[in-house]
């Protein structure tokens, strides 16, 4: 039996070979249009780890008889482009064939080391094809976006895991499975088919060692431990679970907002950067409706900062349930940013005489605050048909209540307000 790591021995030979993707590799789809096309194209595979973006590629290169050249842009630098380049124009002027240069986890090149081979690409002695697990979007410079497909790959399903499970198991000479301890298995490659493959040669190892034909998940946990989920704590990942935990709490969800909020946990994430997040979550999404979360989203993280982990997630995780069933309004938000984008493109008013601090006598003389009606002296309180904006400014009536929880109150007193200016002869436009 080869000595070569177990996914290597079943790094796919064609194309029918590859498990998984078929969004991408099945019939009529866009990578299998991309092999029969006849000339190879540039191109990033943007997908998480172990889903086959290197197979894919030196597929391609097999495909079009073309020379394949690797780098990881975690080692390499403009040097090693350079004599990429090199070494592809004797290849061409050599033999005639192109040249693909696959560049693992593209998205670590900067921006100089990415212009080095761009020049090249738009010539046509290399063909591109860059892997990563970022969004390209944010990590590849335009003008190579711009010149390259970008095919997502998607983690392995549970049934693709499968089918590897029984490729690799054959690949050992035939080692069974109970299928609690293949789910097992598969659960514990969290959809990435080198981790599942690393996994699986461990287990059969323990195995034949303790003389087993058969594995079951007690052996499992003795050689695997507690397999750790992917998680990439600044990648898109991470951004990707945070963003599902606030719109599960926006969506008023609470058992999904539960869900993303113990996957970040279980997967490693920093518990006082959620709390954060659980604030703003208050604040954004609930706010007047409901000032009862912001009090509470505050006293969880408080709590979190005594106790710290684990025991104080609860309160997190209380605060999370919370939120999600509180009635929601983002009128709050709403209005701030509708009055931050007004004052910024709007001229500097000047404050009305009326409203004006009169500290001096000179001031008085001016008649600052001279016609200034104090509220506590009117009736209800408030002094009707007065104006607190700047001169010639109509009210711009940017917060709205929602018709929800407090900001219903909130909503009848405005409203009421609004007739006694009417009353008072106020102009509300």
């Amino acid at each position: 039996m080869s000595t070569a790591p177990l996914a290597e021995r079943l790094r796919p030979r064609t194309l029918d070979d590859v498990i998984g993707q078929q969004h991408l590799l099945g019939e009529g789809k866009p990578l299998r249009l991309a092999f029969r096309s006849g000339e190879p194209h540039s191109m990033i595979l943007w997908g998480p780890p172990g889903v086959g973006k290197t197979t894919l590629a030196r597929l391609m290169a097999d495909s079009f008889d073309a020379e394949f050249i690797a780098l990881s842009a975690v080692l390499s630098g403009v040097k090693d482009i350079r004599e990429a380049v090199e070494r592809a124009q004797v290849i061409r002027a050599n033999s005639g064939r192109r040249t693909i240069l696959f560049v693992d986890e593209v998205h670590r090149f900067n921006k100089s080391q990415q212009d080095a081979f761009l020049p090249h690409v738009e010539s046509g002695l290399l063909t591109f094809i860059g892997a990563t697990t970022e969004n390209p979007s944010f990590e590849v410079n335009g003008a190579l976006l711009s010149r390259a497909a970008v095919y997502v790959l998607k983690s392995l399903t549970e049934d693709d895991l499968n089918a590897l499970i029984a490729r690799g198991a054959a690949e050992l000479g035939g080692l069974e499975f109970s299928d609690e301890a293949r789910s097992a298995l598969a659960a514990s490659a969290d959809g990435d088919g080198r981790k599942l493959l690393n996994n699986l040669e461990i287990v059969a190892g323990a195995a034949q060692a303790k003389k087993l034909k058969k594995v079951e998940t007690s052996l499992l946990t003795e050689t695997l431990g507690d397999a750790l989920r992917r998680f990439d704590k600044g990648g898109d990942a991470f951004y990707d679970q945070i963003s599902a935990l606030h719109k599960s709490v926006r969506g008023s969800n609470p058992d999904a907002a539960l869900y993303w909020f113990t996957r970040m946990l279980d997967g490693g994430a920093d518990a006082k950067y959620l709390a954060r997040r659980i604030v703003r979550m208050a604040w954004e999404d609930i706010g007047l409706a409901d000032p009862r979360a912001m009090q509470i989203a505050n006293d969880a993280a408080a709590t979190f900062e005594r106790l710290g982990s684990p025991e104080g997630e609860l309160a997190l995780a209380q605060a999370v349930i919370y939120l999600a069933i509180a009635a929601k309004s983002n009128a709050g938000y709403m209005a701030y940013n509708a009055a931050r984008a007004f004052v910024a493109q709007d001229s500097s008013r000047g404050v009305p005489e009326h409203l004006r601090n009169a500290p001096t006598k000179l001031m008085k003389q001016l008649g600052y605050g001279k016609l200034y009606r104090y509220a506590h002296d009117e009736p209800e309180a408030y002094a009707a048909g007065e104006t607190y904006l700047p001169d010639g400014m109509a009210e711009p009536h940017w917060y709205q209540p929602a018709p929800r929880g407090l900001e219903s109150k909130i909503a009848d007193k405005l409203a009421h307000l609004r007739e006694l200016d009417r009353a008072a002869g106020k102009d509300d436009d």
